[in-house]
């Protein structure tokens, strides 16, 4: 049978869980970085974070979407909910968690007025790739960025 997880806003008291997931995302984040952005996006009006937990309290993911107005790549409407961050721990993949939250966002979502949801993946993450499609997402285009320093 499949656990039933509970989807709710972060708090001070799931806030360690938050910022410990949000580093196994994003390994390349320092902590202090990673307290200030958390500590940001709690404060922000047009932000939705989520923490998904089993029925014992063990936290098993997190979703952050924010509302974007500006050109959101294969997109037509604005705003369009951008999902900028979901993570399911190990132990919690392939059982609903990324759907429970993603559910949640929908929800969210549309009562922000969107009729888009739009999220990115670096090019090699396949298993990324595969979690999108699996949750309904469709590819729209690839982009390579390109940079180049100004020497002064």
């Amino acid at each position: 049978m499949r656990e039933i997880w509970r989807i709710e806003p972060t708090t001070l008291s799931t806030l360690p869980a938050w910022r410990k997931m949000r580093q196994a995302l994003w390994p390349e984040m320092t902590e202090e970085e990673n307290g200030n952005e958390t500590q940001a996006l709690m404060d922000k009006a047009d932000t939705f974070i989520r923490i998904a937990s089993s029925a014992e309290d063990r936290p098993a993911g997190f979703v952050e979407v924010t509302l974007r107005v500006d050109y959101v790549n294969g997109c037509v409407t604005s705003p369009v909910a951008f999902l900028e961050g979901i993570y399911v721990e190990p132990w919690a993949r392939r059982q609903g968690v990324a759907r429970a939250l993603v559910d949640a966002v929908e929800a969210w979502a549309r009562e922000k007025g969107c009729s888009e949801l739009a999220s990115d993946a670096l090019l090699e993450n396949a298993e990324s790739h595969r979690m999108h499609a699996g949750l309904g997402f469709e590819e729209t285009e690839r982009v390579v960025y390109f940079r180049k320093e100004l020497v002064h």
